[in-house]
């Protein structure tokens, strides 16, 4: 396995701290039913973000995550104080550029598995400056 990112795509993100100190309501047009049917205001930050000073928005520029369900331009809440498993997507640094991949971890190794078999697995080295960024716990997308 190639440990480079040289057949990657680059990602850039752009990170935004969620505002959970305000409430914004989310207005719902409903024809025919009362009030005392409809649930209390919806609220994204407070739905989504577990963690506020350790939560992140970051939108997706690529398609390595395409197989996963995570297209270009979906909305990532990706979570800095949950530890890394294996299994999970996360935003990772390695050497110098991000990366958003599945981490697999077992056997004393890393990999971070893209889900474009365009692709190629990354297998992290000794000497590769790799760090998991966040854990990626929403995708949103805009149909």
């Amino acid at each position: 396995m190639d440990n480079k990112m040289d057949n990657q795509e680059e990602i850039r993100l752009r990170l935004v701290r969620p505002d959970t100190s305000t409430r914004t309501e989310l207005p719902v047009a409903t024809s025919g039913v009362s009030d005392d049917h409809l649930d209390p205001p919806l609220d994204l930050n407070r739905e989504l973000v577990r963690n506020p000073g350790a939560t992140f928005f970051a939108r997706v520029a690529g398609d390595s995550m395409q197989d996963d369900g995570i297209a270009d331009g979906d909305l990532l809440v990706v979570d800095k104080s949950l530890e890394a498993y294996d299994g999970c997507v996360a935003v990772c640094f390695l050497d110098g550029e991000f990366t958003l991949k599945r981490l697999r971890m077992g056997q004393g190794k890393i990999v971070l598995v893209p889900a474009n078999k365009r692709y190629k697995p990354i297998e992290i080295g000794q000497e590769s400056d790799f760090t998991v960024w966040g854990v990626v716990t929403y995708a949103i997308k805009k149909v």
